[in-house]
């Protein structure tokens, strides 16, 4: 192929036509798109949530330089994926959680989630995920620790609420709200307690919506997953619409979910990945001690991956299917 600028011979592999996307435009899109959710965070609980957002990202961009250097690899902090790695992980904290805790958690994912096997691209399971299920097996405390927007009042999280033997009516009255409607509005805005990032709903919405026009993600797992919660939430007798808005679900299914990492590769294995992540979710809500299960739905469906995308592949054109 000859360089049209200087016309010299360049030998290279394939692909010889590129585009413009690479790891790096791809990783600031989706640090972009986090931008409304870290807003929504502040406004709800403060600039504490700004707070640990800046230790996460400085204790991640840190780590994963100094692993780096130290087994001999050249630094690659620019390329994006340690921010969005640490700005995920901000979002999955409480926002009571003391300051060193982010720290703590970004050592974990860039460590444990990451670099152990390799960095960027070899990693098995969600690196934020990780972390955070370390952080809860080590500190549940400090990880389930709740406070209302505003007043920082302690609380439970609506999930948690159904979880103790609740229903729609003791969620309403957590809120202070008297109909349905005024609760899945409050749910939606996130004026209720959770992790930082999870609890605008609206937020989240806009950033993956950011994702899906710049196409670094496709519908097929954040649907089919919300889908699946939906259907079988109606199919368990229980309210689809406040199980779609609870916990974090959303954050999960449009950022943790689509990972391209840790989930499939093809358009078929990300749909039986979303059904299964949505079965998960809605079995460990309905039947197990925890009152969220989006977090262990998503590593366990990151442990099928390869068994997806080696069942998934398309057949080559001119061969017998197998």
């Amino acid at each position: 192929m000859a360089d049209p600028l200087s016309g010299e011979l360049i030998v290279s592999s394939a692909p010889h036509v590129r585009g413009r996307d690479n790891i790096r435009h791809m990783m600031y899109d989706v640090a972009i798109s986090l931008a409304p959710a870290g807003i929504a965070a502040v406004y709800f609980f403060g600039l504490r949530s700004l707070l640990i957002l800046l230790i996460t990202v400085a204790s991640a961009l840190g780590a994963e330089a100094l692993m780096q250097r130290a087994i001999g690899r050249r630094v690659t902090i620019a390329d994006g994926s340690a921010l969005v790695t640490a700005i995920l992980l901000a979002y999955n904290l409480p926002p009571t959680v003391p300051l060193w805790l982010p720290f703590i958690g970004a050592l974990i994912a860039i460590g444990l989630g990451k670099m152990v096997y390799g960095g960027l691209g070899y990693n098995p399971f969600n690196p934020v995920l990780v972390s955070r299920t370390i952080l809860l097996a080590a500190w549940p405390m400090l990880m389930t620790r709740w406070i209302l927007p505003f007043d920082a009042v302690a609380t439970a999280t609506p999930l948690a609420v159904m979880k103790m033997g609740g229903n729609l009516q003791a969620a309403k009255e957590l809120l202070h709200v008297e109909s349905n409607l005024s609760l899945y509005r409050q749910m939606f805005f996130g004026n209720r307690g959770g992790c930082l990032g999870e609890t605008s709903i609206l937020a989240i919405s806009i950033g993956g919506a950011y994702l899906m026009y710049k196409r670094v993600i496709t519908w097929h797992i954040p649907i089919t997953y919300l889908s699946t919660v939906a259907i079988t939430a109606l199919l368990l007798g229980r309210d689809p619409l406040f199980h779609l808005l609870a916990g974090g679900l959303i954050l999960g299914a449009f950022y943790m979910a689509t990972c391209p990492v840790t989930t499939p590769v093809t358009p078929r294995g990300r749909i039986y990945f979303g059904l299964g992540a949505g079965l998960l979710t809605m079995l460990i809500r309905a039947f197990g001690s925890l009152p969220e299960g989006v977090m262990y739905s998503i590593l366990l469906m990151n442990a099928t991956t390869p068994l997806l995308d080696r069942y998934t592949r398309p057949r080559i054109y001119g061969r017998r299917a197998r």
